[in-house]
């Protein structure tokens, strides 16, 4: 009785959804299809009602539940493309069949031979998982119409989770469970609204699928995890039969453990690693989804960046992503070397020989470094000779070009430890290189953009600069010329004095200001030649930088003569020493020191303070970018600039370590060949 009630109120629902069905005006083989399902479930919930249909038989539970799957079934498969138009079209598809062959077999294989109920219970388990298999590869694919199909998979994978629940313990224990058979009626009727809810929902029934690397990962966890369960309840079975009045216990506390380490392994991100390798070694011919992974990368440059130093820290987040890497780094060309511009828990500590004969082989050709194949195929690297030290230098790193020739901007190096180490092959390479090309692009766009606005910013200072001076000139004729006609009132102290002290002191400021701004104009180099530095140190402490405290003491340990343009030198020792005496308490100490590097054929001077010192953020972001002072109107904030840039131009490099409230050292390093 209780069970002729449930499976009653379950047609009586599937009675209402064939009236709404009806009255919906949109027509199309999703509605057919859809009628047709309603029609055949509705039958089958009357086939379980006694009064109407008589005792409820095995072969006939079997039979109209193997049909009423047959039609889900089919309804499913019309999913799979997007073609949706006629039922001509599905069922002349291969994969209809594919789909549908289980549940016919299932169907058919009783009338032709004898089987026994445990194999059709085994077979009803397995058409109950190719359902909800197949669900889950039309919600994963449904992309924005997820939420709309949403209550249709709902409906779908509650139903045939409890045929599994149902059917697997049957195939255990040789027999359908009555309890199952009654509560299914009563289930079927509450999970009807699902089913109206989906057809208001869903107002484009086709979803084209593809099988994708994720696709296949997820199925292929499913249909594991279904099989291995199945196996832990046969075996929980057999304890349960064979163990006496200690079975039943043994049995819950093995499906209890194995359903613990199940969850386990599949949560394990190594396990997934290496099902989704052995997936593509061996069922894909691409390494990649490149759909994804281009997507993936398009999303990780498409950010807003405040300065070059976020357009890198993207970049490098960029390759990071596309390799699945965790550690990298970013690394700039300058004259003679690289420099690092971000990284990531990567610290990059080549040797300048390393870093010289990897600049050459990078501006001769753009083929990728990996440390691994150079060990075992150097050949590959026709003009690269490392030695034992400079290849433990790059051990499991992966070295790649961006630019070409001259034009080589930088490389970018990838490292990684243990079962996520990529090795190069052709189709790698070409992924990077594709890669490569993008976020190369990105970088110099954000860079050419950058010079562009310092550029203007020039420009702008330049037009302001010739007012300025044009104006402080006539002000300065003012000023002399009230001077020399003060002399005429030298007689009356009190006002000649006082004017005295207000006039010298505004024409202090005045040349002060009209030398910062006379100072930054272009002009010919007229002085180049080969210098001793401490002659134009020495030149500049005396002359340019004496009357401010502390006195700058140079020390020379070693020289020899460089070729500068005397005049571009001595402006740039001019600023960072009188930058380090403002950043210096008048009783601070300032040292420059001169030595001589014979085996890097360079002259390095360092200045050092013990002034008020620099944040990273500071030096970073801040110091070599023009027109960024922390001096108000008193500086121009292009000194450290030009300092800089002058160096490069040589050859040479600028360097600073700055720790806050312990001071600051500058390095300049210049070449002597």
């Amino acid at each position: 009785m209780i069970s002729d009630i449930g499976y009653a109120l379950a047609g009586l629902s599937y009675l209402i959804l064939l009236l709404l069905l009806f009255t919906v005006k949109k027509a199309g083989l999703a509605k057919y299809l859809l009628i047709l399902a309603a029609m055949v479930t509705l039958s089958w919930s009357a086939a379980h009602v006694s009064v109407l249909s008589g005792e409820l038989t095995l072969n006939r539970l079997l039979f109209i539940d193997t049909g009423k799957q047959v039609v889900w079934l089919l309804f499913l498969a019309a999913f799979l493309r997007n073609d949706f138009r006629n039922i001509w079209n599905v069922l002349t598809r291969p994969v209809t069949w594919a789909i549908l062959a289980l549940p016919l077999a299932a169907l058919l294989l009783p009338m032709m031979m004898p089987m026994s109920a445990t194999w059709r219970f085994l077979l009803q388990t397995i058409i109950a998982l190719e359902v909800l298999v197949l669900l889950e590869q039309v919600y994963r694919q449904s992309g924005e119409q997820r939420w709309n199909f949403k209550p249709l998979v709902l409906y779908l994978g509650a139903l045939n989770l409890f045929e599994f629940v149902t059917y697997a313990n049957a195939t255990m224990v040789t027999q359908v469970e009555p309890l199952y058979i009654a509560a299914r009626g009563y289930i079927y009727m509450a999970l009807v609204p699902l089913l109206i809810i989906a057809t208001r929902r869903i107002k484009h029934w086709g979803i084209d699928i593809f099988i994708s690397r994720e696709v296949v990962l997820h199925s292929s966890l499913l249909l594991v995890a279904g099989a291995y369960l199945l196996l832990m309840a046969m075996l929980g079975y057999a304890v349960k039969y064979f163990g006496g009045s200690w079975g039943a216990t043994i049995q819950v506390v093995l499906i209890a453990l194995s359903v613990a380490l199940l969850a386990t392994v599949f949560l394990s991100h190594s396990f997934r690693n290496r099902l989704k390798v052995f997936i593509t070694k061996n069922f894909f011919a691409n390494q990649f989804d490149y759909r994804l992974e281009w997507v993936k990368l398009t999303k990780a440059l498409s950010v807003n960046c405040q300065s070059l130093t976020d357009v890198y820290q993207a970049a490098l987040k960029g390759y990071l992503g596309a390799t699945n890497y965790s550690n990298g780094a970013l690394l700039k060309r300058s004259q003679h070397s690289f420099s690092v511009v971000a990284r990531q828990h990567l610290q990059t500590n080549f040797s300048p020989s390393l870093q010289a004969k990897l600049l050459q082989f990078f501006k001769q050709t753009q083929w990728i470094f990996d440390a691994e194949e150079y060990r075992v195929k150097p050949y590959n690297y026709e003009g690269l000779k490392l030695t034992d030290e400079e290849l433990n230098q790059v051990e499991q790193m992966i070295i790649v070009p961006i630019g070409e020739g001259e034009s080589l901007w930088g490389v970018v190096v990838l490292y990684c430890q243990g079962d996520g180490l990529l090795r190069l092959n052709w189709e790698l390479r070409d992924y990077l290189n594709a890669v490569t090309a993008q976020t190369g692009d990105f970088i110099l766009h954000y860079e050419a953009a950058t010079q562009v606005a310092e550029n203007a910013q020039f420009a702008a200072f330049s037009r302001m600069s010739a007012f300025v001076v044009h104006d402080l000139k006539n002000v300065l004729a003012q000023i002399d010329l009230i001077l020399c006609n003060a002399q005429q009132h030298k007689n009356n102290p009190e006002f000649i004095d006082d004017t005295f002290e207000t006039l010298e002191h505004t024409k202090s400021r005045m040349d002060k200001m009209l030398a910062q701004l006379t100072e930054k104009q272009h002009t010919t180099s007229r002085n180049k030649g080969s210098h001793q530095l401490s002659d134009i140190i020495a030149d500049v402490i005396r002359k340019r930088c004496a009357n401010l405290l502390p006195s700058p003491v140079l020390k020379v340990e070693s020289e020899q003569a460089v070729v500068v343009d005397s005049d571009k030198f001595a402006n740039v020792m001019y600023h960072l020493i009188s930058n380090a005496q403002q950043a210096t308490a008048d009783d601070g100490v300032i040292e420059l020191c001169l030595i001589h590097d014979q085996a890097q054929q360079l002259q390095t001077l360092s200045i050092r303070d013990n002034g008020e010192g620099m944040t990273d953020a500071f030096i970073r972001e801040r110091l070599f970018k023009p027109f960024e002072t922390t001096k108000g109107n008193a500086g121009m904030g292009i000194g450290v600039y030009d300092a800089r840039n002058y160096l490069e131009s040589i050859g040479g490099s600028l360097t600073v370590e700055s720790e806050v409230g312990q001071g600051t050292v500058f390095t300049l390093s210049v070449p002597t060949n």
